[in-house]
């Protein structure tokens, strides 16, 4: 296992930092191995930036585009007969 070392750290964050390892019961070090893990592994916030960026791009480049609305190509469908599988 890999060591990291976390230089000039503000004092108060680190104040931060051990009374959530206090109140979860767990050492500093423990607490942000915790938050480290998380960290790495939860990207979803980056997806979902990554997500509203493309979609303004789409946006951007389909706007002068006439749009149908999705409720009259549903009932298009429906009245040629094709349903879900329901």
């Amino acid at each position: 296992m890999a060591t990291i070392n976390v230089r000039q750290l503000a004092d108060d964050v680190v104040d931060r930092l051990k009374r959530r390892a206090s109140l979860n019961n767990r050492s500093l070090e423990g607490e942000v191995r915790l938050l480290l893990e998380r960290a790495a592994y939860d990207d979803m916030a980056a997806k979902h930036a990554a997500f509203l960026e493309a979609s303004d791009r789409l946006r951007e480049r389909t706007r002068s585009r006439r749009q149908t609305p999705a409720e009259v190509l549903i009932r298009e469908d429906r009245d040629r007969g094709h349903r879900d599988n329901v």
